[in-house]
């Protein structure tokens, strides 16, 4: 099973006889033994299984191990959402006191969560342009850095992120690259093939593709040596006395470390697990997602050439234009194509953005982004209406940015709309 297209649909869990053909929901709290003996083997991660669907679900696992397969990871797990993906993944290295470099142009939620959320439980960030030099990059380091994180495609300004160059400055500095993959998916990007060491989804997205459910996951490429930064990660390299002084990194090597930790702390005392009825929604809309990737893209493409010829369009921002500034870098990391999602400028500013929001009928105004319907943000107004004036400039946001989700609709109605919609 070595095709993308193959691994959407069979990745995950393999029936045998007389099983369900489809990854059952396992719709319950928790699980029955037949010895005390048995269960403690459970709480001592000596053995395999399950005893509490807070900490972990069979439902839950058949579609993480899906999502690793399509990214190339030797572990993942899901999550509530997208939110708890990426606090989950920063969280379960670094601590009060430590250091994190983030990119500034990552999505607003995620920004708040790092710059004030996090910030209050004594971690302090820095963040930093992705396309700032290697030179500024590295001037952000401090010895209690833990890692750096950033986003494929910045949600909403379409930045690409050079996953290789920042992966290179990363682990000269002894630390892992965390790269949130929501807009590229699996489809279009796999950060790990150039050098990212932990991805993050807000699965609530194209992966699930049809606005249904909320979630999130990480995925643990297997090639971070903990050990060898022994010093830096002592979550993960000395005894976890509330597990009976395992060692994560000893005992479950570089592909279980991580995410074994991340599910035998984090999700043990947060509890932010995904449900049962939720993982098997996504898993019928990762069954699709190649195809679904491939008409996105196409129809986003012809959206963006549309818009970049309109009048009143002040500037369009999207990777697959040959006069986008990350076009190339877009080529070389995503051959088959970015994403849905363009971002573009009205002239006339606010104002003008408002007026258009205003006369569009099948491009529906919602916070989501990112599946089968075509829909609309204005973000300065919406997703990143708690950042000050200076915080949305170093995100990339101005007030007159559209963010367009474009949808598998007919591309024709797509664009008669915004027809209108631009007069």
């Amino acid at each position: 099973m070595s095709e993308i297209e193959t691994k959407c649909i069979h990745a995950g869990y393999q029936p045998k006889n007389g099983e369900s053909r489809m990854i059952p929901i396992i719709q319950s709290t928790t699980f029955k033994y037949d010895t005390s003996e048995d269960m403690a083997k459970l709480f001592d991660l000596e053995a395999e299984g399950y005893f509490y669907t807070r900490l972990s679900n069979p439902t839950n696992d058949f579609v993480a191990k899906k999502i690793a397969a399509l990214e190339g990871g030797t572990a993942a797990m899901l999550t509530s959402s997208g939110q708890a993906a990426n606090f989950y993944a920063v969280f379960n290295i670094a601590n009060a006191g430590d250091h994190v470099i983030a990119c500034s142009t990552i999505y607003g939620g995620t920004f708040n969560l790092f710059n004030v959320t996090m910030r209050k439980m004594g971690i302090e960030f820095t963040f930093v342009d992705p396309d700032c030099t290697n030179e500024e990059l590295q001037a952000a380091f401090k010895p209690n850095t833990k890692c750096v994180f950033g986003e494929t495609l910045a949600n909403p300004s379409m930045k690409v992120f050079d996953i290789q160059r920042f992966a290179e400055v990363a682990h000269k500095n002894g630390v892992p690259l965390i790269v949130d993959n929501t807009f590229a998916t699996p489809v279009n990007c796999r950060p790990f093939e150039w050098g990212c060491d932990i991805v993050t989804h807000s699965t609530t997205k194209y992966l699930d593709g049809h606005d249904a459910t909320v979630g999130g996951c990480i995925v643990d490429s297997g090639k971070f040596d903990w050990l060898a930064h022994a010093d830096k990660f002592p979550g993960l390299t000395t005894p976890d006395e509330s597990y009976h002084g395992i060692t994560y990194a000893k005992k479950f090597g570089l592909g279980g470390a991580f995410i074994t930790k991340c599910t035998a702390q984090l999700m043990r005392d947060f509890g932010s697990i995904q449900a049962p009825m939720n993982a098997y929604f996504l898993n019928l809309g990762l069954e699709s997602l190649p195809l679904r990737m491939q008409r996105h893209v196409e129809n986003a493409q012809a959206v963006a050439e549309f818009l970049e010829s309109h009048p009143n369009v002040e500037w369009v921002n999207y990777p697959g234009l040959k006069s986008n500034k990350y076009y190339e870098l877009a080529k070389k990391m995503m051959p088959n194509g970015t994403c849905g999602v363009v971002s573009f400028g009205i002239k006339g500013g606010r104002a003008a953005a408002e007026k258009f929001m205003k006369k569009l009928n099948l491009a529906m105004i919602a916070t989501h982004v990112a599946d089968s319907r075509t829909c609309v943000l204005h973000p300065a107004s919406a997703t990143h209406r708690q950042l000050t004036d200076e915080q949305l400039v170093e995100c990339g946001i101005s007030a007159n940015m559209i963010r367009f989700s474009v949808g598998v609709e007919n591309v024709k109605d797509i664009i008669e709309d915004l027809k209108q919609a631009l007069v």
